[in-house]
């Protein structure tokens, strides 16, 4: 097949498309497409950023490359392009085993170093199911650009098995006038074989389960009896006081952070200081698909003048979803007038950075607070320690002074969430928290990837070398290695343990 037989495209202005035109597309289609414009595309111009960098290295890269390898094989001499892109829609290789193909897309710069994410190409495949997070097909005239047309293209997004968050998106693309029944599919097989090939290739840990969507009430100023809040240091105060000016403002308040930093309790202490006898919702994503009948659970609580939604993630959340959302938040604070003391905005959004929040929220935004990370603030960690592990027991639990400066010099990746999960398994266990009462995880530098194999060993060292009154030189006898070895064992897995005699 020849590009000679393509119809040449007809230009068109974007303002001027006619509406029988968007007419016929699907709603997620005609989004898209809104999308288009308002990033300023015209249909005639295709002009896809180039970067010249593509990360190799990756295990995304790695994997993806191996599944579509193995798919062109299957495919010999079909007309279909695959390419593997990054969350940002920055295409990293491109296969394809039909010269005539090649060249096509070649021509229309859908290549490695090129981005085809939606806001530089207009509505396209790989740029749909990343701003939507879901498997998009898009065929012939469905395309924003006109260059585009020639072909129809079948995108699946490719999730961290790990993490959730999106790690980019597999794509096929063939000529327009070829049958696209079977393309979807072959991209979510290929897709879901990436990401389960990242997670045999990881440590071997069970996948992270796929977001429910919640929406539940957040009692932050209740404290149980004989277990008041814990008294924190001025990092956490100083930004719930930032987040209580703004809430007092009544501007949107967005507090950004990474993850299990307490982004919704910072919120929610703050508002109880603006209005103590508030209602707090908090409301957190689920998958796309399931989207719609979350929002209809909470979105009538923002009418309410005694009630505040915390919406978390919102960095998530489709581009569809995040118009929708800012089209409930767009009537700002309720009931505001001239007077010097306005009510609240009803809403309070969440998210990992202030970029990462979808361009339609961004624009709502009054206010942005960063919730400090935990490693940040080290004199915290062993109150709220304290704090954990009382609310668990019901009365104070002891830590002993090395188990203390394992958790004080712990580098946290995870923040308060891993905390409070460690504190809990330890106090659940004794009422005196020691070293051996401890996981591997608090006694290695910055985590890196290991295998599973790697994982068990290093934490096989770390239990022996935790029991009380246990030598370096004893572990390794138990361990049936040699001291140099163990010694070398530690340092690999940048191993600390706190008052330990070697």
């Amino acid at each position: 097949m020849d590009q000679n037989r393509i119809p040449a495209p007809v230009a068109r202005h974007g303002d001027e498309a006619t509406a029988a035109e968007t007419a016929l597309l699907t709603p997620r289609l005609q989004a898209s497409w809104k999308r288009s414009r308002r990033y300023g595309l015209t249909p005639e111009d295709l002009r896809p950023d180039f970067t010249g960098t593509v990360d190799t290295e990756s295990l995304l890269y790695e994997c993806g490359h191996e599944v579509l390898q193995g798919l062109k094989d299957t495919l010999a001499g079909e007309p279909v392009g695959m390419t593997l892109t990054n969350s940002d829609g920055l295409v990293l290789f491109r296969l394809c085993g039909d010269s005539s193909v090649s060249r096509s897309l070649d021509r229309v710069n859908l290549a490695p170093g090129f981005s085809f994410s939606e806001s530089n190409a207009g509505t396209n495949g790989m740029g749909l199911a990343l701003a939507d997070r879901a498997p998009s097909l898009v065929r012939a005239e469905e395309h924003y650009c006109t260059l585009l047309r020639q072909y129809t293209c079948a995108a699946v997004p490719v999730l961290d098995p790990l993490t959730g968050e999106l790690a980019g998106s597999v794509n096929l693309t063939t000529w327009s006038d070829r049958s696209s029944k079977l393309l979807l599919a072959l991209a979510q097989a290929a897709a879901g074989n990436t990401a389960a090939l990242m997670l045999a290739r990881t440590t071997g840990r069970k996948p992270r389960p796929a977001p429910r969507g919640e929406v539940f009430q957040v009692f932050a100023h209740r404290a149980r009896p004989g277990n008041p809040p814990p008294v924190l240091s001025s990092r956490w105060t100083d930004a719930v006081a930032e987040a209580r000016t703004a809430l007092a403002e009544g501007r949107l308040l967005a507090v950004v952070g990474e993850p299990g930093t307490g982004k919704s309790t910072l919120a929610a202490f703050a508002r109880r200081q603006v209005r103590s006898r508030e209602r707090i919702l908090c409301a957190r994503p689920p998958l796309p698909g399931d989207i719609t009948p979350w929002t209809r659970i909470w979105a009538p609580e923002l009418a309410k003048t005694d009630t505040c939604v915390i919406i978390t993630g919102v960095h998530t959340l489709p581009a569809w979803a995040a118009e929708d959302l800012a089209e409930l938040l767009s009537g700002g604070a309720r009931g505001n007038t001239a007077d010097q003391h306005p009510y609240p905005h009803p809403a309070v959004i969440t998210a990992e950075d202030y970029a990462s929040i979808p361009q339609a929220l961004r624009s709502l935004v009054g206010a942005v607070v960063e919730a400090p990370t935990l490693r940040s603030r080290p004199d915290d960690i062993l109150p709220l320690a304290d704090h954990f592990a009382r609310g668990l027991r019901g009365r104070p639990v002891t830590f002993s002074p090395a188990a203390a400066q394992a958790l004080t010099t712990c580098h946290w990746p995870e923040n308060t969430r891993q905390l409070r999960r460690i504190v809990c398994d330890a106090a659940s266990r004794t009422d005196v928290v020691d070293l051996r009462h401890l996981p591997g995880e608090v006694f290695v530098g910055t985590p890196h990837r290991l295998s599973r194999i790697q994982a068990l060993e290093r934490d096989e060292i770390i239990r022996c070398l935790t029991e009380p009154a246990t030598t370096v030189a004893q572990a390794a006898d138990a361990l049936g290695m040699s001291r140099a070895t163990i010694y070398r064992k530690i340092a690999q897995y940048d191993i600390t343990l706190p008052s330990r005699t070697r």
